[in-house]
């Protein structure tokens, strides 16, 4: 049987992303599904589909016996005649799917193909792409907001940025850039769904990283990070090279270095603090900007300090409802009380 469906599968190929065999081979399982139904005695079905050469047939091997005990794989001699003229006994022979019967069912498949094969092609073609992923940051286009979220289209594939995992500040408008971190790629019913998150510290982690030279090649690396999304966060940095100094490197001339992710975090305050082993004096740094005249441990085993600082001090420690000494604690992994001298 002649048809012309070469022009089509390269077509979607292209426009879907997925390989010529993929689909071919999606058509050739719609078909066998769809013949056996013909057959319905559970037939040895082949299906020889030459795309490239208009070139499809659909037939049952069975074999010619003075008996049959197998419908399914045996013929009588009668029988086999009917379709073949030149069959003998202990032969196979083909039957072939009448002409009308196999052109309903190659439409029939071709649809089927299109619709549910090829889309289970592309869903693991999305996840093989970006699971891999999971961690990096990319830049898509708002495309409209749904179910609690914005749909980002990256690379013509939809990823989704729930509304938890936005900044405060964010309103994306159709069209619109949006920078993300791929946080996870989840495998469910309807497919492999890409999520995003701005609110992650890993987020942040990775635009420090494409920000400064010195993190990406490894020379200062980021030993800890507390943030809340949107308002502060606390990034502790560290070098074993004596010739770097790791704050300043990261900060830059007059904050050059940080002012961009300072724009893309909508304003979130960084205070980029030197990590150290000696809890007492990393969490001295971490309760940056305020200045702290010393760090006393109240209990060591339930890891408590108490932190001493002047009056003109005392609101700058604690921060706004509390955050500073919060993230300061968080970061150092402490609880830290502050203490007027």
């Amino acid at each position: 049987m002649k048809v012309n469906v070469w022009n089509t599968i390269n077509q979607l190929s292209k426009e879907r992303g997925v390989e010529p065999r993929v689909i071919i081979k999606a058509i050739e399982e719609s078909l066998r599904l769809a013949a056996a139904r013909f057959f319905n005695q559970g037939e040895d079905i082949q299906v020889d589909f030459k795309p490239e050469k208009s070139e499809l047939r659909v037939y049952a091997v069975k074999k010619v016996v003075p008996e049959v005990i197998d419908p399914a794989r045996e013929i009588s001699l009668d029988e086999a005649l009917l379709h073949n003229p030149a069959a003998k006994l202990e032969e196979t022979i083909e039957i072939e799917l009448p002409a009308d019967t196999l052109g309903r069912i190659a439409a029939q498949a071709a649809k089927q193909a299109i619709f549910q094969k090829v889309r289970d092609a592309e869903v693991e073609k999305v996840y093989e792409e970006f699971a891999p992923r999971v961690g990096d940051i990319v830049t898509g286009i708002a495309r409209r907001y749904e179910n609690n979220g914005t749909v980002v289209e990256i690379s013509r594939t939809e990823a989704f940025l729930p509304d938890k995992d936005r900044l405060p500040g964010d309103d994306f408008r159709p069209g619109d850039l949006v920078k993300a971190l791929i946080s996870q790629v989840q495998k469910n019913p309807r497919g492999p769904q890409v999520i995003l998150s701005r609110t992650s510290p890993r987020f942040l982690s990775r635009l420090l990283e494409l920000e400064i030279p010195e993190i990406a090649a490894g020379t200062i690396k980021i030993k800890d990070i507390a943030r809340q999304p949107g308002e502060r966060a606390k990034v502790a940095v560290y070098s074993q090279d004596g010739d770097i100094d790791p704050v300043g490197a990261c900060i830059g001339v007059k904050g050059n270095r940080i002012l961009s992710i300072l724009k893309e975090l909508d304003g979130e305050k960084i205070d980029i603090i030197e990590w150290s082993a000696d809890p007492v004096m990393y969490a001295k740094s971490a309760l940056s900007p305020a200045r702290v005249n010393r760090v006393v441990i109240t209990n060591k085993e339930a890891k408590e300090m108490e932190a001493r600082v002047d009056k003109d001090q005392f609101s700058l420690a604690i921060g706004k409802k509390g955050m500073n000494v919060r993230l300061a604690s968080k970061l150092v992994g402490w609880k830290i009380s502050i203490k007027q001298e």
